[in-house]
């Protein structure tokens, strides 16, 4: 084994340290984990394995959370949704790693968010009392994963009164009120992606991004550098497969049924300030919902669907009609003024990496991840959620070291804190605009030290700053404007705002 000996604390990612990392392989070309796909799970794996005193590299051929990562419903969840359908351990496990993140991981960008589901006139008393019970049961997990109730209160009923405080465009006629519970909202999954690869890089992983793995086995790759063309040869004890919907790609082995999930982006205006998540049944289904979540830049996410998403993965999934149509319907039973395409702003579309089951719906299939072993030796890290990712990258990690029989020291991902994690006392004492703590906690300050001139905002009525693209070139690793607009920033979610925007953005890569 190489022993990782790079463990500097330096997190900042930018153009440099990825030339010079590139530079310092080609001179070294053998490391202990070699982690492919720059999503959640393998940010998550870089992390573990480097923070183990591992040599790490992690490889992305495009950006960091350009896939899968950066297009979830942005939510931590306790998996309330698994025990409907008798997934207890999974349900346990989802409840254990939101407390991990909200309380020591990433507090600074997991948040405490209310989830109403108002009671109106077409939510059945069976039903209420299944939803009630829901509720029960999830109390029950937080408890048993050991959050406290000053984090996430207890579920309770709410007065009408109140339910129109929390979501003020719902019916009034016939409205009995509102059943409360509460969950965790990422300020952005994107921003966790960062975050998650920063801390690795500082622990000394190398991470590459425009780099390619071609040729893999499970003890060595070809890297291609994208922006180049260049190559190099890796030898690596083990090699982790974290490349989601695109695993089979890498590993001929196994087969993926990927499942499409759809949101639809409004503005905050649409639903008339909405500060809780508005969850409204789907008609015929005791476990599924439709929810529009208040999110960053003045905006609400409705989702979310779950449709079978069969043949080639594209780069960007596109919602269907039929998903667009069944969101708006779905939504529309609980708001006195019904939404219309015209009032939607962007749209965007995720695909969940699950394994091909017997199940003849999607939405049926185990949400628990498996790690695989390839008759080549690669291990393959699939299913799952983002919620879970540390355990994920945990287990494969654990596989990694075993395949490869070295003395690496156990797994410290459940008390590493990420970069910019601050809560409490220690937050409260941050004289930093509360939206830059969301976006980078305690690291705000370093975004702010920049010239004053760049806290303009990129464009007219975008709260992001220039300081922000800037800092997102010299610690965060966005090397084009893509990145900037729709990674480190969710910009780019909305057409019209990417259009505005795209200048400033261009302008500090002339």
């Amino acid at each position: 084994m190489t022993r990782n000996t790079r463990t500097t604390g330096d997190s900042a990612l930018n153009a440099a340290r990825r030339a010079r990392e590139l530079r310092a392989l080609g001179d070294d070309p053998q490391v202990d984990v070699l982690v492919i796909g720059g999503g959640v799970t393998g940010a998550g794996a870089a992390l573990d394995a480097a923070a183990r005193g591992l040599r790490t590299v992690l490889v992305e051929r495009h950006d960091l959370a350009f896939g899968t990562s950066r297009w979830s419903s942005k939510l931590v969840h306790g998996g309330l949704r698994y025990l409907a359908s008798g997934q207890v351990g999974i349900a346990h496990e989802s409840a254990v790693e939101r407390g991990i993140l909200m309380r020591r991981t990433a507090p600074h960008l997991v948040r405490p968010l209310p989830q109403l589901v108002p009671l109106l006139p077409q939510i059945r008393p069976s039903q209420r009392t299944l939803i009630r019970a829901g509720f029960v049961a999830g109390d029950a997990l937080r408890r048993s994963a050991g959050t406290p109730p000053a984090l996430l209160p207890r579920a309770r009923r709410v007065a009408a009164a109140e339910a129109l405080r929390l979501a003020p465009t719902v019916r009034r006629a016939g409205l009995r009120g509102g059943l409360q519970a509460w969950d965790g909202q990422l300020v952005d999954d994107a921003r966790l992606v960062v975050a998650l690869a920063r801390t690795a890089a500082a622990a000394g992983a190398t991470v590459l991004t425009r780099v390619e793995a071609i040729a893999v086995q499970g003890n060595s790759a070809t890297l291609r550098d994208t922006l180049t063309g260049a190559t190099l040869d890796l030898r690596a004890g083990a090699v982790v497969n974290a490349t989601g919907v695109w695993a089979d790609t890498v590993d001929e082995s196994i087969e993926l049924r990927p499942s499409r999930g759809t949101h639809l982006v409004f503005d905050a205006a649409a639903f008339g300030g909405l500060t809780a998540s508005l969850t409204v049944p789907v008609p015929g289904s005791i476990s599924r919902f439709v929810f529009a979540l208040p999110a960053p830049h003045g905006r609400v996410y409705l989702g979310l669907t779950d449709e079978d998403a069969p043949g080639p993965i594209p780069d960007e999934p596109k919602p269907s009609e039929s998903e667009i149509d069944f969101l708006l319907d779905t939504i529309n039973q609980a708001l006195r003024e019904p939404l219309t395409r015209g009032d939607i702003r962007g749209s965007f579309a995720g695909l969940r990496p699950l394994l091909k089951t017997a199940e003849d719906s999607t939405a049926d299939i185990s949400r628990k991840h498996a790690v695989l072993h390839s008759p080549s030796g690669i291990i393959t890290i699939v299913g799952g959620k983002l919620t879970t990712y540390r355990r994920m990258a945990e287990d494969a990690i654990d596989a990694a070291v075993a395949r490869v029989g070295i003395a690496a020291g156990p797994c410290r991902t459940r008390r590493l804190p990420l970069v910019g994690a601050v809560s409490g006392a220690a937050r409260d004492r941050l004289a930093i605009p509360p939206l830059l703590i969301e976006r980078y906690g305690s690291a705000a300050s370093v975004v702010l030290s920049a010239d004053p001139s760049s806290r303009e905002p990129v464009a007219p009525g975008i709260d992001v700053t220039a300081a922000e693209f800037a800092y997102g070139i010299s610690h965060e690793g966005a090397l084009t404007p893509e990145d900037l607009l729709d990674r480190r920033t969710r910009i780019g979610l909305v057409a019209e705002d990417r259009a505005a925007a795209l200048p400033a953005a261009e302008k500090l890569f002339d």
